[in-house]
């Protein structure tokens, strides 16, 4: 396959990496749930999420971070519609997710990593991933304050909470949200960011290349014992493929117990088929031939897009 290719969404229709494709097949969905909605909110958003990542945005430097990327950002907001899609296509009995919670819930997936994203006045950090550990309440802050912006203040502080379903700073099950249906959208949200990166056709370079870089800026390539002493957890960019199979593990189980197996919903959007998991057992499959063969025999030469401004 070309290596445009890479560029694509898990179904090879939607380039992941344009705002525009990716915000015009949303509204798409988002009409066909809610004849006659309003697509302002929406659209307003995407608007000012890809100004926020050109750099372009009032007060903020373009996006550093080459794993965190616009990309990512459009795959897990893509996979979050598709999700809440599935969810009201199959529910019976119910609460339904209405308009309102469905741009809720896509507009906070579309800021999710924005907490990366460096401020003009920051001169303490040099590049985005040194905020790996903080980002998430950091783009809490932000959606706190931008939601308002857009006439969407009455859930700022809703969002603000649900954005943390996609970190580790807090638990998920102390995360405060007002009730069920918006706990559901949290584990949509964290379950759409595990599946959209983990599905990506160059997961693996991106996490030999990119992610390995930011870990080790972030301070999550090692770690220290209670005593002080420095441990390596992961040694090189193909140390941490040939650890993604374990990874996933872990992933999995966060999956399907603390997001209450949210991605599954996926299988009703694509008529019975979860395309996310598909390719994610691809890249953990290959994964495990590296681990196994080593990367010489199960070479890794997909090349992704690139997208941070030169």
């Amino acid at each position: 396959m070309a290596a445009h290719s890479n560029e694509y969404d898990v179904s090879r229709q939607i380039k992941t990496t344009d705002p525009h494709a990716v915000n015009q097949e949303i509204d798409r969905i988002y009409r066909d749930l809610y004849q006659g909605a309003s697509t302002e909110q929406l659209d307003q958003a995407f608007h000012d999420m890809a100004q926020l990542y050109r750099g372009e945005y009032p007060g903020y430097h373009a996006c550093d971070t080459a794993y965190h990327d616009t990309q990512h950002v459009l795959d897990v907001t893509f996979a979050m519609a598709r999700l809440i899609n599935g969810y009201e296509r199959g529910r019976i009995g119910v609460q339904p997710i209405d308009a309102s919670l469905f741009r809720l819930g896509v507009i906070t997936a579309l800021f999710h990593d924005c907490g990366y994203v460096r401020q003009l006045s920051d001169h303490e950090h040099k590049n985005g991933a040194e905020m790996t550990l903080t980002h998430v309440t950091r783009g809490a802050h932000f959606l706190q304050d931008y939601l308002p912006k857009i006439g969407m203040a009455n859930v700022a502080d809703v969002a603000k909470e649900l954005i943390h379903f996609t970190g580790y700073e807090i638990s998920v099950g102390d995360i405060k949200v007002p009730g069920p249906i918006y706990r559901l959208l949290g584990t949509m949200l964290g379950s759409a960011d595990i599946i959209a990166q983990m599905a990506d056709r160059c997961y693996l370079e991106k996490c030999r290349d990119r992610l390995y870089p930011e870990f080790v800026v972030g301070g999550l390539a090692t770690t220290h014992t209670p005593d002080g002493e420095e441990q390596v957890k992961y040694a090189s960019g193909i140390d941490l493929v040939m650890k993604t199979p374990e990874f996933f593990r872990v992933a999995r189980k966060r999956l399907d117990v603390d997001l209450d197996a949210s991605h599954t919903f996926a299988h009703k959007h694509f008529g019975g088929q979860n395309l996310y998991l598909d390719d994610v057992e691809k890249n953990i499959k290959f994964a495990e031939t590296i681990r196994k063969d080593g990367e010489q025999v199960a070479p890794l030469n997909r090349t992704p897009p690139s997208l941070l401004k030169k």
